[in-house]
């Protein structure tokens, strides 16, 4: 078998293989001291907390189950964390059931927000993990660092700067191939010298629709690319200037939608400086500059058929656009006993938005690019903060972090969509604006005679409603105009608490929290004219999550996973919606020098806590849902440190099985009436061949 390609070859994919050997037996040429990175000869199947709170992990390693679309697709393997699915790809990310703006999700620090009213692009589809060095998520509000809102979490991708001792270069490539046509190539290289670096990381990932479990064909088919460019200047080891530049585009159809999604267009640029070892109180200094922008087009006939039974019978598009600039500036000082971070931060969004038109007299469709833009949202947020850890004593430590926001919006909408027609705007030209504190406080202890450590962190964050709660629901709260009028910040107090075990076999940690959400924001589909009506709500919430890593022995380990949330509307005494059943997951692992294989079982339990009609932006609680467990199998092989050869196959017994958070199926692909949710994929082999040099 050929070890770059596992099932039917394909145009293209032999040529990208012969490219990245090229380049990679071309680097030692350019330095005879270039770093070599070793691969590690084993298949990710579980992200274990690094430390309280923290889970740090590398985006590239291989992983199972078979290796992620987008930062969805990469975050739901991590516990706590699930996926609004839709299909086969740019799904939503969920955090303890915390839907949309509650989780802080940013790309290199900066913000990349999606156009789409509904969240068809929504801000994870624009992140190739592949494509990052490192990645951070901070559960709960325990940091005040990287802007506001960050209720249920804060997720960084971020990439890495690069630094030569002297004239020198590196290269990662790989290439994998799977069932249901998928098909991911990445190249990542730099080269540089003690002055500097110039470093090109770029993408090309596809897949066909998929089969279930029973067989049935779910649309599902996407691709996408990605291209940035990054240039460095490091005049000395403690001085960084980058700017860097990317572009991306992509097309998903969804099963899940009655339009898809057929451009996914971004660009972005940034700048960020940083000067540390200064010698002083004051020990670095770090400023970023941000420009991402998203060109969204939605359509019901370049990726399908228009159903002439359907509410969109006619050829049908919708382009959107989100601009969305920002900055950042921060100071580190430190004493003795302590280190503060403080600084300002602030950032701009806009959105507009056209549309296509079928003329009936004249039996033909009008694309939207011939009709004008029309801006319906500006928003602005300014920020100041500032974090503190302290030493207290040998064995403790005292984080604490506070900040203000001034958050704003003005709505330029001049009308807005009713059931039948348009209707004037009531807040046509209004702004409304909110100064908003958040902080936290977290006291962390070691044991002197284990590795363990024990925390406890209150934290309340106070969340300015995002675009989608602002202007998509088609009204508001008894009494107000709309959304826009009447939709109060969302006002979080969290209590986290946990303990984190790193012994030299086994490494454990258990982390819960209980919290209060005074005017949640809700959404409910249940009126009788359809639509969505977003509304505050008093909730509680509470859950938890637990990992362990056991080597059994020098060639067998053993990790283990557990998550569960819990949440419930207390203005109601109903369950609050979309919340993710308890889930486990379990892995085996035997490595012999170069070689392993292992498992992994997925078990997701039946959810039974529905608020049917109900839910977010994107989806809503349609019914209860039943459990089930998927196995899968995986092997990997190190040819040498720098070839990787990995295998798996995922849902083994190709079991037929659906997620609870999932929409249901759309009528135009011939799903019925009442709600039924997308199945997901049966049996799926994949193959992945990594190199690094």
């Amino acid at each position: 078998m050929n070890p770059f390609v596992f099932g039917p070859a394909r145009a293209g994919r032999l040529p990208f293989v012969l490219s990245a050997l090229t380049l990679a037996m071309a680097a030692p040429a350019l330095a005879e001291h270039a770093a070599h990175a070793e691969l590690a000869p084993t298949v990710v199947t579980a992200v274990q907390q690094s430390s309280p709170l923290t889970v740090i992990a590398d985006p590239r390693d291989a992983r199972q189950p078979v290796p992620a679309s987008d930062a969805t697709d990469y975050l739901k393997t991590i516990p706590g964390f699930s996926a609004i699915r839709s299909g086969g790809s740019n799904g939503d990310p969920v955090l303890r059931g915390m839907f949309g703006s509650r989780i802080n999700l940013r790309t290199n620090g900066g913000l990349m927000l999606g156009a789409c009213p509904y969240r068809m692009d929504a801000p994870s589809s624009y992140i190739a993990p592949e494509t990052f060095d490192r990645l951070t998520v901070i559960k709960g509000p325990q940091t005040v660092l990287w802007g506001p809102g960050a209720s249920a979490g804060t997720v960084l991708f971020e990439r890495e700067p690069e630094r030569f001792g002297e004239l020198g270069s590196r290269l990662h490539a790989s290439l994998l191939s799977g069932s249901n046509g998928r098909l991911d190539k990445v190249l990542d290289g730099a080269v540089g010298g003690e002055q500097g670096y110039l470093r090109f990381v770029g993408n090309q990932a596809r897949s066909d629709d998929y089969e279930d479990g029973d067989g049935d064909t779910v649309p599902s088919r996407w691709k996408k690319w990605n291209g940035d460019l990054a240039i460095g200047w490091t005049p000395d080891p403690d001085t960084l200037v980058e700017l860097s530049a990317g572009r991306g585009d992509g097309e998903a159809r969804y099963a899940g939608r009655g339009m898809d999604g057929a451009q996914f267009e971004r660009e972005s640029l940034g700048l960020r400086f940083e000067k540390s070892g200064l010698g002083g109180v004051l020990d670095k200094l770090e400023a970023q500059l941000y420009y991402n922008y998203a060109d969204h087009v939605m359509d019901n006939f370049s990726l399908r058929v228009p159903d002439p039974h359907g509410m969109m019978p006619m050829p049908m598009a919708s382009q959107v656009d989100r601009r969305t600039m920002g900055g950042r500036f921060a100071a580190t000082f430190a004493w003795t006993d302590v280190e503060l971070v403080a600084g300002v931060d602030a950032l701009r969004s806009e959105h507009r938005a056209r549309g296509s038109r079928y003329e009936m007299m004249g039996d033909r469709f009008v694309d939207a690019d011939r009709f004008p833009w029309s801006k319906d949202a500006v928003m602005h947020d300014y920020g100041a903060f500032g974090e503190l850890t302290w030493q207290a004593a040998e064995r403790s430590r005292v984080i604490a972090g506070a900040r203000l926001d001034r958050a704003s919006a003005k709505d330029y909408r001049q009308s807005v969509k009713g059931m039948m027609m348009s209707r004037p705007n009531p807040t046509a030209g209004e702004t409304r604006a909110d100064t908003l504190p958040s902080g936290f406080a977290r006291y962390e202890h070691d044991l002197a005679d284990s590795p363990t450590t024990f925390y406890a962190g209150l934290g309340h964050v106070q969340r300015f409603p995002d675009y989608w709660e602002l202007f998509s629901a088609g009204t508001g709260p008894a009494g107000a105009a709309n959304a826009f009028d009447g939709i109060e910040p969302e006002k979080t107090t969290q209590l986290d608490f946990g303990v984190q075990y790193g012994g030299e076999h086994l490494q454990a940690w258990a982390s819960g929290y209980v919290g209060q959400v005074r005017d949640y924001i809700l959404f409910d589909y249940s009126g009788a004219m359809g639509g969505s009506r977003a509304d505050n709500i008093d909730a509680r919430i509470m859950g938890g999550e637990l990992g362990v890593a056991y080597a059994l022995s020098e060639r067998w380990k053993t990790d283990a996973t557990l998550a569960y949330a819990w949440g419930k509307n207390s203005s109601d005494g109903q369950a609050l919606p979309q919340m993710p059943p308890l889930e486990a997951r379990l892995g085996l692992t035997y490595q012999l020098h170069d070689w392993s294989a292992g498992g992994l079982w997925r078990v997701v339990a039946a959810q039974h806590r529905v608020d049917e009609g109900k839910g977010n932006v994107v989806s809503q609680d349609f019914g209860e849902s039943a459990g089930f467990g998927v196995f899968s199998l995986n092997g990997a092989y190190r040819v040498s440190s720098n070839l990787r050869l990995s295998a798996g196959v995922d849902n083994l017994f190709d079991k037929d099985y659906a997620e609870h958070l999932n929409l249901a199926g759309d009528a135009g692909f011939g799903y019925p009436a009442d709600p039924l949710a997308i199945d997901e994929p049966g049996r799926t082999l994949w193959a992945k061949v990594d190199l690094d040099f």
